[in-house]
């Protein structure tokens, strides 16, 4: 079945998973509360003036897709999770870590903002 909202996305985990991606939504919403909830590329997301993160249930991990840039800003505080160039891999059987989480989603949000300032000014320019 292909969810058609986060809750949907959520409703298919074992409890104990859903819980673990409610926080993890609570957290990104609270860091960056103008973002709009969405499913894309049949994951949640959250679009503020473009997709800032996106997150994903895995078999035993939660995936985390802040971007190259999200990961980039944070690879110290990163290097002790598997990760690549736009994902983090946060084991299920490990304490989620939402206030790096929280901090990613609010640099993304920043970056994003400026970015649609930037084009904003380019177009009036």
């Amino acid at each position: 079945m292909r969810p058609k909202s986060i809750d949907e996305y959520i409703g298919q985990f074992p409890p104990d998973i859903q819980e673990i991606l409610e926080m993890l939504r609570k957290v990104i919403k609270e860091a960056a509360p103008d973002a709009n909830e969405k499913i894309s590329y049949q994951m949640p997301a959250f679009d503020l003036h473009g997709i800032l993160v996106y997150f994903a249930a895995c078999k035993n991990h939660i995936g985390f897709y802040p971007t190259a840039s999200g990961i980039e800003a944070f690879k110290q505080e990163l290097m002790a999770y598997k990760s690549s160039k736009g994902a983090v891999q946060f084991p299920i059987k490990k304490p989620i870590p939402y206030g790096l989480i929280s901090k990613i989603v609010e640099f993304r949000a920043a970056e994003n903002m400026r970015k649609a300032t930037d084009k904003l000014h380019k177009k009036r320019g």
